[in-house]
């Protein structure tokens, strides 16, 4: 190489080599992204070491099985139980409310009533877990979870 190339090449006094350059950059984005990640948890998690206790059981409420019309002719008899908290129980329901299964039941006939009989046979792990979380939230945390009693498909 001549001597004009080896200058143009060389890096000039007071110039930071490329590679740190994008060693510090590298380093700059971890940081910043480590802050966020903790800002995220403290924001979402209440930012407190304490959790809020779980509910306690309560009352039991057997709710009479239904045959739901399936797609293709099939039908499912199902059958389940709601649980409902201990805080339910001793305040007497929320809202003076009293232990009802047809909000449960309407969910259940929505969400099974057409589906196939594929997915209700091999998918039931799954379809309980979205029917309980919508009973949950219906009644508004006073069910805290659903117990199958009858689960038959023809």
């Amino acid at each position: 190489m001549s001597k004009k190339q080896q200058e143009k090449n060389a890096p000039e006094e007071g110039d930071a080599p490329k590679g740190s350059k994008k060693k510090l950059l590298i380093i700059g984005l971890v940081a910043v992204l480590a802050l966020g990640a903790a800002a995220y948890f403290f924001v979402f998690s209440g930012g407190s070491a304490e959790a809020e206790p779980a509910p306690e059981a309560g009352s039991v409420l057997a709710v009479e099985p239904v045959a739901i019309n399936l797609a293709g002719g099939s039908y499912l008899k199902f059958g389940f139980t709601l649980q409902y908290t201990l805080a339910f129980d001793e305040g007497g329901g929320h809202g003076g409310t009293v232990q009802d299964g047809s909000k449960a039941l309407d969910i259940a006939i929505g969400q099974f009533s057409g589906a196939s009989l594929t997915d209700v046979q091999t998918n039931r792990e799954a379809m309980m877990a979205a029917f309980t979380e919508a009973v949950v939230h219906a009644y508004h945390d006073e069910v805290m979870d659903v117990y199958l009693t009858e689960y038959v498909t023809q």
